[in-house]
């Protein structure tokens, strides 16, 4: 089992330290959130809270994902990037597979793409998205993005997008995988027959084997049963050495972890959550070497 350091709610400016601190530590992947904007008044209940606010208060950084990964990839030399999760489905495939594709050549393959539906049908509304047909056009999207990435002519004729052929370049180096969030059936199973891995959510661990067990499930039942199927999660009752030894037999991949809260807190300052990443490192991942 490898480890994951999240950046979300982190100041944009201290980014590149934690990202050199979490390549010296041995961290696997670094992953980083996506939203527009934070609407004054939201019209969506946010779906993972029992009363629908959001976890973070209004504003809150959310730089873009991709223009920070290509900074951060310059900065780093092992770690690679993911996000959890980003968008694709408020943007058109063009621009999604030019800005993914572009780090992936500058970072010489360190990302991974993890993708969601979104929740905030204000965003969709502001760029003039449609909101109720997302999942089914995101659907769509991962063959086109595998298109676009895979060099040479390629063209696409489906229900939302269609276009002759057409090249895309700087090629990605290698093979972009796409993970997909959400623990919705639609979700599971878009991981499962279309995807590369599922990310999860904050759960208990009894909850989180279950959703394994119902995506795995899915994933047998499909044309990629005997690939590789990587799990990034985290739960609310599992922690520390033992906690993630748990984790690790109920089939989690990837721990995410703020490492820097089992010693300091949730702290925004930066050299305690360097200090936290050094220690997490020592006192914990060493166990899973």
């Amino acid at each position: 089992m490898k480890f994951v350091l999240s950046l979300a709610f982190c100041d944009p400016l201290h980014l590149g330290t934690l990202c050199r601190a979490a390549d010296r530590a041995g961290f696997a992947f670094a992953s980083l959130s996506d939203h527009l904007v934070h609407p004054q008044k939201l019209k969506t209940p946010y779906p993972y809270t029992e009363d629908g606010t959001p976890r973070w208060p209004p504003f809150t950084d959310w730089p873009d994902p991709w223009v920070t990964i290509g900074a951060l990839a310059a900065q780093t030399e092992r770690l690679h990037f993911y996000t959890s999760v980003y968008v694709p489905a408020l943007r058109d495939p063009f621009s999604v597979a030019k800005a993914i594709g572009t780090a992936s050549v500058l970072s010489e393959g360190r990302v991974a793409l993890g993708i969601g539906t979104g929740w905030m049908k204000d965003e969709f509304q502001l760029v003039d998205r449609e909101f109720h047909n997302r999942g089914k056009r995101l659907n769509e999207m991962i063959p086109v993005l595998r298109k676009l990435w895979s060099g040479g002519w390629v063209e696409h004729h489906g229900e939302f997008y269609d276009f002759d052929p057409l090249e895309m370049s700087p090629v990605p180096p290698s093979e972009i995988p796409i993970f997909v969030g959400g623990f919705s059936k639609p979700a599971m199973r878009r991981a499962a027959t279309l995807a590369d891995g599922w990310i999860s959510d904050l759960h208990t661990l009894a909850e989180l084997e279950a959703l394994i067990d119902e995506v795995r499930a899915y994933r047998a039942d499909s044309e990629r049963a005997d690939d590789a199927f990587p799990i990034f999660g985290s739960a609310t009752d599992a922690a520390g050495v033992d906690g993630y030894r748990r984790l690790e037999d109920i089939g989690v991949s990837y721990v995410v972890t703020f490492p820097w809260v089992f010693y300091h807190g949730m702290t925004d300052e930066l050299s305690q959550k360097v200090d936290g990443i050094a220690r997490f490192a020592d006192e914990v991942m060493s166990a899973f070497e």
